[in-house]
């Protein structure tokens, strides 16, 4: 069994899973000290009813795939490499999107959490509702990320879930250890290094991503005489030349296959390839420079005096129920 296809959706869903944590624990740490521990209930049915909704749209995404698939057998070979080529363009502008944009909002996590639960318990009898449809809300957001991820490398089965279930498990530990047991963690270190890792995964989506489109218009092109111009190197179709990606960067398939144990951890963590090609080179490069970019720009950014009044939510966590 290939327990590689667990590790990317594992940090994934580990990452994603801390923030959902984050919130639940602010809501319940902040809910205790309103003297409004009865409406825990409603946090907990929030979490349930997340993961839950967050598997459906799984569900819903795989049923999605395997109906395209089938709906021409002939076309098989290109359709279903171009929908996780879709998948994969449609991950990595969520997954880079919310990256950047929680690492801006990470600072004001706590603000934020506090006004909505205080306009929550202003409802009086609708204040269950709200704080329901806040933790449900910040839950079904990570799952998203996490199901999308899963759906662009068509990693179905039992190992990605493995991979799921273990982030998630981890995730709730360590908001146990923060909330419950008062332990004193640097999340905002933490989040860093995640950040850069998810960084790098997404880069590699963009390079196996590149892998399927091509994989998708060379079978079209073999399949079919009239769409044989779409590979700019038909006339020259051989292992070392893609059909659109251009002539080969490197072939270390003799050195490190990426089948092979460590290349197949690097595959599946970081889209590495024993085969890389000059657009998915281009291509990985151009994601480093932009989205890595505008990431480190984002934690390093701030003044040193915004960094004092970065709230201790984003530092040490620990010290929010206090």
């Amino acid at each position: 069994m290939n327990f590689s296809t667990a590790l990317p959706t594992f940090v994934i869903t580990l990452r994603e899973g801390v923030e959902a944590a984050l919130v639940v624990g602010i809501v319940l740490a902040l809910l205790k000290k309103a003297k409004q521990s009865r409406l825990n209930i409603w946090v907990y049915a929030g979490v349930a009813v997340g993961l839950v909704v967050s598997a459906l749209i799984g569900v819903m995404f795989s049923g999605l795939i395997q109906y395209l698939g089938s709906i021409n057998p002939q076309y098989t070979p290109v359709v279903e490499p171009a929908l996780e080529g879709v998948f994969s363009v449609l991950a990595i502008a969520m997954l880079s999107w919310m990256l950047i944009w929680m690492t801006k909002q990470a600072r004001f996590m706590k603000a934020q959490v506090e006004g909505a639960v205080t306009d929550a318990l202003g409802q009086n009898a609708n204040a269950g509702w709200g704080i329901f449809s806040l933790i449900l809300v910040a839950v079904v957001r990570e799952g998203f990320e996490t199901v999308l991820f899963i759906a662009a490398n068509f990693q179905q089965g039992l190992i990605p879930s493995i991979g799921a279930l273990s982030g998630i498990a981890v995730a709730a530990g360590l908001g146990v250890l923060l909330f419950k047991w008062g332990v004193k963690i640097n999340i905002r270190q933490f989040f860093q290094v995640m950040g850069i890792f998810l960084v790098l995964i997404v880069a590699g989506l963009v390079v196996s991503s590149l892998s399927n489109f091509d994989t998708a218009v060379a079978n079209l092109a073999l399949s079919n005489r009239a769409s044989e111009s779409l590979c700019f190197y038909y006339e020259r179709f051989t292992r070392f030349h893609s059909c659109i990606l251009g002539p080969m960067v490197w072939n270390t398939g003799k050195i490190l296959p990426d089948e092979q144990f460590p290349g197949i951890i690097l595959k599946s963590l970081f889209g590495y390839t024993d085969k890389l090609y000059i657009v998915q080179a281009v291509g990985y490069s151009f994601f480093l420079v932009s989205v890595g970019g505008l990431y480190f720009r984002s934690i390093t950014g701030s003044s040193p005096q915004a960094r004092k009044n970065i709230p201790a939510t984003q530092k040490t966590i620990g010290s929010v129920k206090d």
